[in-house]
């Protein structure tokens, strides 16, 4: 008897990705802290810069108070110096990384993340480059456009000396 085989259609092309959700928008704080340290949120033992989300029709500067709240008033932000977009597998994510006055740390202590199960501490810049090796090309080039005046942007570990005229708010 004899057999048949199938043939199986040729697959087609794969169409470009096209990203079918909106980008996830957040905002990063980078608080310095005298000459050599920076205010990270440990997380389960897990040291980053205190991150938030960007609501809908919230500017990025809205949203960083709402990260890192102060009662006595002394969390001042200065202004955007970079961007970092990234595009993951199903959606791109876009943070604004926000300078604030540098703090003492005595008034770090009186800063309150948005978790409440991470606590809000200093930590020596060149041990939190160490410790977190994924944030390292975003917290080295905010310090540098901080120290510089700059806005930079970072897409997809690319560092590009402005940010484009399409993300300035």
């Amino acid at each position: 008897m004899p057999t048949q085989t199938a043939t199986v259609p040729a697959q087609p092309p794969h169409a470009p990705y096209e990203n079918w959700r909106p980008p996830v928008i957040g905002v990063s704080l980078l608080v310095p802290v005298g000459a050599d340290g920076i205010t990270v949120v440990d997380l389960c033992g897990m040291p980053m810069l205190p991150v938030g989300a960007v609501g809908d029709g919230q500017t990025p500067q809205e949203a960083g108070y709402r990260v890192l709240t102060d009662p006595s008033g002394g969390l001042r932000l200065l202004r955007r110096v970079a961007v970092d977009r990234r595009q993951m597998r199903r959606r791109k994510v876009i943070t604004h990384i926000i300078a604030a006055a540098p703090m003492t740390r005595e008034a770090v202590t009186c800063l309150a993340y948005r978790d409440p199960r991470a606590t809000v501490r200093v930590m020596p810049t060149l041990q939190l480059l160490d410790q977190w090796p994924t944030g390292r090309i975003r917290l080295l080039v905010s310090l540098q456009a901080l120290a510089t005046g700059d806005t930079a942007c970072i897409d997809t570990d690319v560092v590009q000396p402005q940010a484009p005229p399409a993300l300035h708010r």
